[in-house]
């Protein structure tokens, strides 16, 4: 990876937790661990206002860390879309190691690696735009994110993983009918 995208890392692993999110938000809805999710989500978002230049709320954050393993743990391998929570709950795990810099042994290109194993374990096709897979989409989005970021900087990410999130959310709500 380039320095430019060294740089903008850890705002691209958080974007892409927000946007995977969003499918993840549906699948746990339906298992009945949703109030994971949202402690989970709180953790992230501190990060994104961190990354903002808000303080970092370390409580959360640690308790979102716990909550992504416990998720990864308690949701239901005879689910569909158990491959792409416990992927997800990889990217959001090494989203938070990203903001502790003197613990720090992946890198923010490993960290959306776990994003791309989540996307290519979705067990079905999609229809967003033109794309039939969201291990197509991803990429997509990710390119999206990063030139987006060094364009229009944080605020523009923010929102656009925000409308990617809904994208993945009605992927969701396909599967699980």
């Amino acid at each position: 990876m380039d320095e430019a995208f060294d740089a903008v890392g850890e705002a691209l692993c958080c974007a892409a937790a927000i946007r995977l999110g969003g499918a993840v938000q549906v699948l746990t809805e339906r298992s009945g661990l949703i109030d994971r999710y949202g402690v989970i989500m709180a953790g992230v978002r501190s990060i994104a206002a961190f990354l903002d230049g808000r303080e970092l709320d370390e409580d959360l954050v640690a308790s979102a860390f716990a909550e992504s393993w416990s998720l990864d743990a308690s949701y239901p391998a005879q689910l569909a879309g158990h491959a792409f929570v416990k992927g997800w709950a990889f990217l959001v795990f090494g989203t938070m190691v990203l903001t502790k810099p003197k613990l720090q042994d992946i890198v923010a290109a490993q960290t959306l690696d776990c994003a791309s194993r989540a996307v290519a374990a979705w067990p079905s096709a999609i229809g967003i735009d033109a794309f039939d897979s969201l291990a197509r989409f991803e990429p997509a989005c990710r390119q999206e994110a990063e030139v987006g970021l060094l364009k229009d900087g944080l605020p523009a990410l923010w929102k656009l993983a925000e409308v990617r999130s809904r994208q993945y959310r009605q992927a969701a709500e396909q599967l699980v009918g």
